[in-house]
Order: C-alpha cells, then structure tokens, then sequence
C-alpha cells in the first residue's frame, strides 16, 4: 500500500511484435486480485506507448511480457523512453523467455527482476509487494 493509502498502481505490457498474451492476462488478473492497481496496454505496444502510458497513468512499476526473443533490445529501449519521459524511477520487471545468460544484461540495463518459465504466480505477486515501492 503506497504512502498516500491508494494501491501501487503496475502497469503490464507487451512490447514489440510478440502475440501470445495469456501469461499477461494471468499475471494481471493475479495482481488485480491481490490488491494492486493493474492497467494493461495489450499487444504489440511500442517502448515509446508504454513509457508514455506509465507516465500517464502514473504507475509505480512496468512489467514487460515477451516471448519473442527481443527481450535484449526491448526492455532496454523501454527503460530509456522511460527516461526521457521523467519516468526513470519507475521499477521494471519482466517475464518471459529470457536465457540466464541475458539476465546480466538486462539488469544492467535497470530491469529489476525477470521471471523465467517455472516461476508462479505467486512468486510474481511477492516479489511485487516486496520489492516495489511508491513513487515520490
């Protein structure tokens, strides 16, 4: 529960050109039904729509869903729009699949936390509650 009393307000989104949107949907109706503010953008979201988005809507993290392999180019390209945008502090996580060895990259590049295959729903809602927090 953000300072202010209101929900952390997540938003959900698929980048680029991936179509499959079921692990999305589970993730933001679990979210939903854990208390959190959930909007989702649906597919094929450019990283300048979602960074213009979270800004908009005000969100206290962005979690990006892809199965396309372009995870590499696409969170990164996300998290700089963010940027741009005074969005910068706005904490990333993603799922999707991403080999191991793409999770250094990727948290260099300030994605947060990455749930790979065999991770549940559960584990996504904790680490949420845990990990992110109200922006100022």
């Amino acid at each position: 529960m953000a300072v202010s009393g209101r929900p952390l307000r997540i938003l959900v989104a698929k980048p680029g050109l991936d179509g499959h949107d079921r692990g999305a949907k589970i993730i933001v109706r679990a979210l939903r039904d854990a208390g959190f503010e959930v909007i989702y953008t649906g597919l094929h979201q450019t990283p300048e729509m979602i960074a213009e988005a979270a800004i908009q809507e005000d969100v206290d993290a962005v979690g990006l869903s892809i199965l396309s392999g372009a995870h590499l180019t696409l969170f990164p390209a996300v998290i700089d729009e963010l940027k741009r945008r005074g969005g910068g502090d706005i904490t990333i996580f993603g799922g999707g699949i991403v080999p191991d060895e793409d999770q250094p990259a990727l948290a260099g590049a300030g994605v947060a936390k990455v749930f790979t295959p065999g991770a549940t729903i559960q584990d996504v809602v904790d680490w949420v509650r845990g990990n992110v927090r109200p922006r100022a």
